[in-house]
């Protein structure tokens, strides 16, 4: 069953540090997105079959499944394949990133146009972003 959320341009992210949350919440709530956070990959796992956002933005180092296999689970499941995954870390693992199904990887520290470019990025290359655009021109 999803979830009725009341903006539909929801991204999730599980990310560790608060600091780099309230950057993330800021820079994105400024860009008309609506951020959900949670705290390990198994969470981001559920609430991304229950809200189908239009963005996974995870860390690799996430407790209970790491970002990378979240990508690959994410990649994996049916009602999930079409969301991106976009992994952000201070790990250089673009390669790894790549090989579990993320479509783009960012190195942190946190960069605004940077990121904001890769997300905007993400959602307008993607069907469900598309159909987002075309639902919010309506």
């Amino acid at each position: 069953m999803q979830d009725q959320h009341p903006d539909s341009r929801v991204i999730l992210i599980a990310e560790r540090s608060q600091s780099v949350r309230d950057l993330q919440s800021y820079f994105l709530n400024q860009a008309g997105f609506t951020v959900e956070f949670v705290d390990d990959g198994e969470a981001a796992l559920e609430r991304a079959l229950a809200i189908r956002p239009l963005l996974v933005v995870t860390e690799i180092l996430i407790p209970k499944i790491d970002g990378l296999a979240l990508s690959r689970r994410l990649q994996e499941n049916p009602a999930t394949r079409d969301i991106p995954v976009l992994v952000f870390s201070i790990l250089a693992a673009g390669a790894r990133a790549s090989e579990a199904g993320a479509k783009l990887f960012l190195r942190k520290p946190l960069v605004e146009s940077v990121f904001l470019s890769a997300v905007q990025q993400l959602i307008a290359a993607h069907p469900i972003g598309a159909l987002e655009e075309q639902w919010a021109s309506k």
